[in-house]
């Protein structure tokens, strides 16, 4: 079910929130650069929304950064690893927001199964908020997937680019609609975590 209301939704600010439907098109970079990751556009691709860096060589494995267009960091998620992780039957990703001092304040954290104990195997996004939790619904790598939040109302959609996939079998260029009032840094940021988790442009 597509929400239908346009109540501004600020999980990082305000700022990242449109009163409108947004598209939004991600393009991979190539591995040697930053180590990966992705770079996002506006739907017209003249300007640059986003970009997110991922952990090759000159990063630290289970460390993503969002930036800026203008290249600020504004997000670091971080994989939690160790004994822990290992005896858990989750994968936990927390999500902090960093400012100009290099501070952080913890965003959000993904939870991914890492058992077949599992009942429920979706992954669910928890934010700072109560009653502001998400899950994935659908299949990433095919990039056919929503966010969905705690009433069941998708506010961002993940798909391919018609026009590319009539040419190329690639998934280096898709497409990602984010509903009225959601916020939008956050998208991103969850997408950066499960490119990571399909081992795709940013799993380097």
């Amino acid at each position: 079910m597509i929400a239908k209301t346009n109540t501004i939704m600020p999980i990082i600010g305000k700022l990242y929130c449109s009163s409108s439907e947004t598209v939004l098109v991600v393009r991979r970079r190539p591995h040697v650069v930053n180590g990966g990751g992705f770079v996002v556009m506006d739907c017209s691709a003249q300007r640059v929304v986003f970009r997110v860096d991922g952990c090759g060589v000159r990063g630290k494995k289970g460390d993503l950064i969002l930036r800026e267009g203008d290249g600020d960091a504004l997000l670091l998620m971080r994989r939690m690893g160790g004994m822990v992780e290992a005896l858990s039957i989750y994968k936990k990703w927390k999500c902090y927001s960093l400012d100009y001092e290099g501070s952080r304040k913890l965003v959000f954290s993904l939870r991914e199964p890492n058992s077949c104990l599992v009942k429920n195997n979706a992954i669910r996004i928890f934010t700072r908020n109560r009653g502001r939790d998400f899950k994935i619904s659908g299949c990433f790598p095919d990039k056919c997937c929503s966010i969905v939040d705690s009433k069941g109302n998708e506010v961002a959609q993940v798909g391919m680019m018609k026009e590319v996939e009539e040419l190329i079998e690639s998934k280096d260029l898709y497409h990602v609609v984010v509903n009225p009032g959601m916020d939008q840094a956050f998208v991103f940021g969850v997408i950066a975590v499960l490119d990571y988790i399909y081992g795709e442009s940013t799993h380097r």
